[in-house]
Protein backbone atom coordinates (compact mmCIF):
# COMPACT_ATOMS: atom_id res chain seq x y z
CA UNK A 1 0.00 0.00 0.00
CA UNK A 2 1.38 3.45 -0.95
CA UNK A 3 2.08 6.14 1.66
CA UNK A 4 -0.76 8.26 0.27
CA UNK A 5 -3.20 5.37 0.58
CA UNK A 6 -2.11 4.72 4.17
CA UNK A 7 -2.56 8.37 5.12
CA UNK A 8 -5.94 8.49 3.39
CA UNK A 9 -7.19 5.36 5.14
CA UNK A 10 -5.91 6.55 8.51
CA UNK A 11 -7.61 9.93 8.06
CA UNK A 12 -10.94 8.33 7.09
CA UNK A 13 -10.78 6.06 10.13
CA UNK A 14 -10.08 9.07 12.34
CA UNK A 15 -13.04 10.96 10.83
CA UNK A 16 -15.17 7.93 11.61
CA UNK A 17 -14.09 8.10 15.27
CA UNK A 18 -14.57 11.88 15.33
CA UNK A 19 -18.19 11.51 14.18
CA UNK A 20 -18.77 9.09 17.06
CA UNK A 21 -17.31 11.66 19.49
CA UNK A 22 -19.47 14.47 18.07
CA UNK A 23 -22.64 12.40 18.46
CA UNK A 24 -21.72 11.84 22.11
CA UNK A 25 -20.38 15.28 22.99
CA UNK A 26 -23.01 17.63 21.54
CA UNK A 27 -26.24 16.27 23.11
CA UNK A 28 -24.63 15.53 26.48
CA UNK A 29 -22.90 18.94 26.64
CA UNK A 30 -26.18 20.73 25.88
CA UNK A 31 -28.10 18.53 28.32
CA UNK A 32 -25.73 19.18 31.23
CA UNK A 33 -25.69 22.92 30.42
CA UNK A 34 -29.50 22.94 30.67
CA UNK A 35 -29.35 21.13 34.02
CA UNK A 36 -26.88 23.71 35.28
CA UNK A 37 -28.75 26.80 34.02
CA UNK A 38 -32.13 25.67 35.35
CA UNK A 39 -30.88 24.88 38.84
CA UNK A 40 -31.22 21.10 38.78
CA UNK A 41 -27.58 20.52 39.74
CA UNK A 42 -27.82 23.12 42.53
CA UNK A 43 -30.95 21.43 43.89
CA UNK A 44 -29.25 18.02 44.02
CA UNK A 45 -25.95 19.26 45.47
CA UNK A 46 -26.96 19.26 49.20
CA UNK A 47 -27.23 15.47 49.08
CA UNK A 48 -23.47 15.38 48.47
CA UNK A 49 -22.63 17.25 51.69
CA UNK A 50 -21.96 14.02 53.66
CA UNK A 51 -19.37 13.02 51.07
CA UNK A 52 -17.63 16.37 51.52
CA UNK A 53 -17.49 15.75 55.26
CA UNK A 54 -15.83 12.35 54.75
CA UNK A 55 -12.98 13.95 52.81
CA UNK A 56 -12.73 16.92 55.17
CA UNK A 57 -14.16 19.60 52.89
CA UNK A 58 -16.84 22.26 53.55
CA UNK A 59 -20.33 21.05 52.67
CA UNK A 60 -20.79 23.98 50.27
CA UNK A 61 -18.23 22.47 47.90
CA UNK A 62 -20.64 19.63 47.16
CA UNK A 63 -22.15 21.86 44.45
CA UNK A 64 -18.73 22.46 42.87
CA UNK A 65 -17.91 18.73 42.91
CA UNK A 66 -21.25 17.72 41.41
CA UNK A 67 -20.95 20.42 38.73
CA UNK A 68 -17.46 19.18 37.90
CA UNK A 69 -18.63 15.60 37.60
CA UNK A 70 -21.45 16.49 35.24
CA UNK A 71 -20.22 19.57 33.35
CA UNK A 72 -16.44 19.24 33.52
CA UNK A 73 -13.37 20.76 35.14
CA UNK A 74 -14.18 24.24 33.88
CA UNK A 75 -17.61 23.98 35.47
CA UNK A 76 -16.17 23.25 38.92
CA UNK A 77 -13.16 25.58 38.96
CA UNK A 78 -15.07 28.93 38.91
CA UNK A 79 -17.31 27.74 41.76
CA UNK A 80 -14.52 26.88 44.22
CA UNK A 81 -13.80 30.37 45.60
CA UNK A 82 -17.29 31.71 44.93
CA UNK A 83 -18.76 29.11 47.29
CA UNK A 84 -16.01 29.29 49.93
CA UNK A 85 -13.66 32.32 50.16
CA UNK A 86 -9.92 31.61 49.84
CA UNK A 87 -9.29 32.73 53.43
CA UNK A 88 -11.46 29.86 54.71
CA UNK A 89 -9.55 27.17 52.81
CA UNK A 90 -6.12 25.62 53.40
CA UNK A 91 -3.69 24.29 50.81
CA UNK A 92 -4.74 20.81 51.97
CA UNK A 93 -8.43 21.61 51.30
CA UNK A 94 -7.74 22.83 47.76
CA UNK A 95 -5.49 19.83 47.09
CA UNK A 96 -8.16 17.36 48.23
CA UNK A 97 -10.87 19.13 46.22
CA UNK A 98 -8.60 19.26 43.18
CA UNK A 99 -7.97 15.52 43.50
CA UNK A 100 -11.72 14.86 43.47
CA UNK A 101 -12.34 16.80 40.28
CA UNK A 102 -9.16 15.60 38.53
CA UNK A 103 -10.28 11.99 38.89
CA UNK A 104 -13.94 12.50 38.06
CA UNK A 105 -15.05 15.35 35.81
CA UNK A 106 -17.18 15.53 32.69
CA UNK A 107 -18.37 11.99 33.36
CA UNK A 108 -21.39 11.90 31.00
CA UNK A 109 -19.20 12.70 27.98
CA UNK A 110 -15.96 10.94 28.94
CA UNK A 111 -17.60 7.74 30.16
CA UNK A 112 -19.77 7.52 27.06
CA UNK A 113 -16.62 7.82 24.92
CA UNK A 114 -14.96 5.06 26.94
CA UNK A 115 -18.07 2.91 26.49
CA UNK A 116 -17.69 3.18 22.72
CA UNK A 117 -14.33 1.41 23.03
CA UNK A 118 -16.07 -1.56 24.69
CA UNK A 119 -15.90 -1.33 28.52
CA UNK A 120 -19.21 -1.25 30.38
CA UNK A 121 -20.13 2.28 31.43
CA UNK A 122 -21.41 1.26 34.88
CA UNK A 123 -18.23 -0.60 35.85
CA UNK A 124 -15.77 2.04 34.62
CA UNK A 125 -17.79 4.90 36.15
CA UNK A 126 -18.05 3.11 39.51
CA UNK A 127 -14.30 2.40 39.56
CA UNK A 128 -13.47 5.98 38.61
CA UNK A 129 -15.69 7.43 41.35
CA UNK A 130 -14.40 4.91 43.89
CA UNK A 131 -10.82 5.81 42.98
CA UNK A 132 -11.63 9.52 43.31
CA UNK A 133 -13.16 9.17 46.77
CA UNK A 134 -10.54 6.73 48.03
CA UNK A 135 -7.65 8.91 46.91
CA UNK A 136 -9.24 12.09 48.34
CA UNK A 137 -9.95 10.29 51.65
CA UNK A 138 -6.35 9.05 51.93
CA UNK A 139 -5.02 12.54 51.20
CA UNK A 140 -7.34 14.04 53.83
CA UNK A 141 -6.21 11.51 56.47
CA UNK A 142 -2.54 12.20 55.72
CA UNK A 143 -3.05 15.96 55.93
CA UNK A 144 -5.17 15.72 59.10
CA UNK A 145 -2.69 13.44 60.92
CA UNK A 146 0.48 15.31 59.92
CA UNK A 147 -0.73 18.91 59.68
CA UNK A 148 0.97 19.09 56.29
CA UNK A 149 -0.32 21.85 53.98
CA UNK A 150 -2.41 23.41 56.77
CA UNK A 151 -1.43 26.96 55.79
CA UNK A 152 -4.13 29.17 54.22
CA UNK A 153 -4.25 28.78 50.46
CA UNK A 154 -2.69 31.55 48.38
CA UNK A 155 -4.03 31.09 44.84
CA UNK A 156 -2.27 32.73 41.93
CA UNK A 157 -5.55 32.76 39.99
CA UNK A 158 -9.13 33.24 41.20
CA UNK A 159 -11.48 32.52 38.28
CA UNK A 160 -14.70 34.46 37.98
CA UNK A 161 -17.95 32.56 37.56
CA UNK A 162 -19.80 33.77 34.48
CA UNK A 163 -22.53 32.14 32.44
CA UNK A 164 -22.30 32.96 28.72
CA UNK A 165 -25.47 33.53 26.72
CA UNK A 166 -26.61 30.70 24.45
CA UNK A 167 -25.05 32.22 21.33
CA UNK A 168 -21.64 32.48 22.99
CA UNK A 169 -22.08 28.97 24.37
CA UNK A 170 -22.85 27.63 20.88
CA UNK A 171 -19.76 29.34 19.44
CA UNK A 172 -17.65 27.94 22.27
CA UNK A 173 -18.97 24.42 21.72
CA UNK A 174 -18.39 24.68 17.96
CA UNK A 175 -14.84 25.90 18.53
CA UNK A 176 -14.20 22.96 20.85
CA UNK A 177 -15.43 20.51 18.22
CA UNK A 178 -13.24 22.06 15.52
CA UNK A 179 -10.15 21.83 17.72
CA UNK A 180 -11.06 18.27 18.66
CA UNK A 181 -11.05 17.32 14.96
CA UNK A 182 -7.72 19.08 14.33
CA UNK A 183 -6.08 17.46 17.34
CA UNK A 184 -7.46 13.99 16.60
CA UNK A 185 -6.22 14.04 13.00
CA UNK A 186 -2.85 15.42 14.08
CA UNK A 187 -2.54 12.81 16.84
CA UNK A 188 -3.48 9.95 14.57
CA UNK A 189 -1.05 10.97 11.84
CA UNK A 190 1.60 11.87 14.42
CA UNK A 191 1.36 8.43 16.00
CA UNK A 192 1.87 6.82 12.61
CA UNK A 193 4.94 8.99 11.96
CA UNK A 194 6.34 8.26 15.41
CA UNK A 195 5.85 4.54 14.81
CA UNK A 196 7.51 4.66 11.40
CA UNK A 197 10.48 6.68 12.69
CA UNK A 198 11.05 4.51 15.76
CA UNK A 199 10.65 7.46 18.14
CA UNK A 200 7.45 6.01 19.61
CA UNK A 201 9.30 2.82 20.50
CA UNK A 202 11.89 4.84 22.43
CA UNK A 203 9.21 6.85 24.24
CA UNK A 204 7.29 3.73 25.18
CA UNK A 205 10.49 2.05 26.33
CA UNK A 206 10.77 4.76 28.97
CA UNK A 207 7.08 4.57 29.95
CA UNK A 208 6.51 0.83 29.62
CA UNK A 209 8.00 -0.22 33.00
CA UNK A 210 5.44 1.95 34.79
CA UNK A 211 2.56 0.87 32.54
CA UNK A 212 3.54 -2.79 32.97
CA UNK A 213 3.16 -2.35 36.72
CA UNK A 214 -0.41 -1.31 35.94
CA UNK A 215 -0.89 -4.39 33.74
CA UNK A 216 -0.92 -2.40 30.48
CA UNK A 217 1.21 -3.70 27.63
CA UNK A 218 1.84 -3.35 23.91
CA UNK A 219 -0.27 -1.12 21.72
CA UNK A 220 -2.62 -0.30 24.61
CA UNK A 221 0.31 1.46 26.26
CA UNK A 222 0.69 3.88 23.35
CA UNK A 223 -2.92 5.00 23.56
CA UNK A 224 -2.88 5.11 27.34
CA UNK A 225 0.06 7.52 27.08
CA UNK A 226 -2.00 9.76 24.77
CA UNK A 227 -4.82 9.84 27.32
CA UNK A 228 -2.36 10.41 30.15
CA UNK A 229 -0.94 13.55 28.58
CA UNK A 230 -3.82 14.89 26.46
CA UNK A 231 -7.03 13.56 28.01
CA UNK A 232 -9.69 10.87 27.69
CA UNK A 233 -11.41 12.36 24.64
CA UNK A 234 -8.22 11.80 22.63
CA UNK A 235 -6.82 8.68 24.31
CA UNK A 236 -10.13 6.83 24.37
CA UNK A 237 -11.05 8.30 20.98
CA UNK A 238 -8.03 6.61 19.41
CA UNK A 239 -8.74 3.51 21.50
CA UNK A 240 -12.13 3.23 19.77
CA UNK A 241 -10.39 2.87 16.40
CA UNK A 242 -7.98 0.24 17.70
CA UNK A 243 -10.80 -1.63 19.42
CA UNK A 244 -12.70 -1.78 16.12
CA UNK A 245 -9.61 -3.22 14.43
CA UNK A 246 -9.39 -6.02 16.99
CA UNK A 247 -5.65 -5.49 17.49
CA UNK A 248 -5.93 -4.88 21.24
CA UNK A 249 -7.46 -7.44 23.59
CA UNK A 250 -10.63 -6.46 25.50
CA UNK A 251 -8.85 -6.81 28.86
CA UNK A 252 -6.11 -4.43 27.77
CA UNK A 253 -8.73 -1.96 26.52
CA UNK A 254 -10.49 -2.18 29.89
CA UNK A 255 -7.28 -1.61 31.88
CA UNK A 256 -6.26 1.27 29.63
CA UNK A 257 -9.66 2.90 30.18
CA UNK A 258 -9.39 2.48 33.96
CA UNK A 259 -5.89 3.96 34.06
CA UNK A 260 -6.98 6.92 31.95
CA UNK A 261 -9.91 7.47 34.31
CA UNK A 262 -7.49 7.74 37.24
CA UNK A 263 -4.83 9.81 35.44
CA UNK A 264 -5.43 11.79 32.27
CA UNK A 265 -4.61 15.22 30.85
CA UNK A 266 -1.89 15.53 33.48
CA UNK A 267 -0.33 18.62 31.89
CA UNK A 268 -3.26 20.99 31.32
CA UNK A 269 -5.47 19.89 34.23
CA UNK A 270 -2.59 19.88 36.71
CA UNK A 271 -1.54 23.41 35.74
CA UNK A 272 -5.12 24.62 36.30
CA UNK A 273 -5.40 23.30 39.87
CA UNK A 274 -1.85 24.39 40.72
CA UNK A 275 -2.95 27.94 39.87
CA UNK A 276 -5.76 27.51 42.40
CA UNK A 277 -3.18 26.72 45.09
CA UNK A 278 -3.11 22.90 45.11
CA UNK A 279 0.09 21.05 46.03
CA UNK A 280 1.89 19.46 43.06
CA UNK A 281 2.73 16.23 44.89
CA UNK A 282 -0.89 15.73 45.92
CA UNK A 283 -2.39 16.33 42.49
CA UNK A 284 0.33 14.85 40.28
CA UNK A 285 3.10 12.75 41.86
CA UNK A 286 0.97 10.75 44.27
CA UNK A 287 -1.92 10.64 41.79
CA UNK A 288 0.25 8.91 39.17
CA UNK A 289 1.52 6.47 41.80
CA UNK A 290 -2.07 5.74 42.86
CA UNK A 291 -3.12 5.19 39.22
CA UNK A 292 -0.31 2.68 38.67
CA UNK A 293 -0.92 0.76 41.90
CA UNK A 294 -4.72 0.78 41.71
CA UNK A 295 -4.80 -0.29 38.04
CA UNK A 296 -2.22 -2.99 38.81
CA UNK A 297 -4.46 -4.38 41.57
CA UNK A 298 -7.45 -4.32 39.22
CA UNK A 299 -5.34 -6.13 36.57
CA UNK A 300 -4.46 -8.85 39.11
CA UNK A 301 -8.12 -9.28 40.03
CA UNK A 302 -9.10 -9.26 36.37
CA UNK A 303 -6.78 -12.19 35.64
CA UNK A 304 -8.76 -14.31 38.10
CA UNK A 305 -12.14 -13.98 36.44
CA UNK A 306 -13.39 -15.96 33.47
CA UNK A 307 -14.00 -14.51 30.02
CA UNK A 308 -17.73 -15.06 30.39
CA UNK A 309 -17.85 -13.08 33.65
CA UNK A 310 -15.61 -10.38 32.21
CA UNK A 311 -17.83 -9.86 29.18
CA UNK A 312 -21.03 -10.11 31.19
CA UNK A 313 -20.13 -7.48 33.78
CA UNK A 314 -17.19 -5.41 32.56
CA UNK A 315 -16.95 -5.57 28.78
CA UNK A 316 -20.33 -6.33 27.17
CA UNK A 317 -20.02 -7.92 23.76
CA UNK A 318 -21.57 -5.76 21.09
CA UNK A 319 -22.32 -6.37 17.48
CA UNK A 320 -19.88 -4.46 15.31
CA UNK A 321 -21.47 -1.43 13.71
CA UNK A 322 -20.93 -0.81 10.02
CA UNK A 323 -18.34 1.91 9.41
CA UNK A 324 -19.73 5.41 9.18
CA UNK A 325 -17.27 6.26 6.42
CA UNK A 326 -16.48 3.79 3.67
CA UNK A 327 -12.80 2.87 3.67
CA UNK A 328 -10.98 2.12 0.43
CA UNK A 329 -7.43 0.91 0.05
Amino acid sequence: MSLFAKVRRNTLETLNVYWVLVRITVPIAIGTELLSRYGVIKAIAPFFAPVMNVVGLPAELGLAWLTGMLVGLWGAVPLLFSLVPPGALTVADVTVFSALILFAHGLPIEQKIIQQAGPGIAATTALRLAGSLLYAFVLHQIFACTGWLSAPVNPTWIPLSTTPDWLDYAFGLAETLVWMLVILVALSLGLQLLKASGILALMMKALSPFLRLAGIRGEAGHLTAVGLFLGISYGAGLLIKEAQSGEISPRQIFLSSIFMGFAHSVIEDTLIVLALGANVHGVLTARLLFAIVATGIIAALLSRISDSTFHAWLFPQREKQPPLITRQS
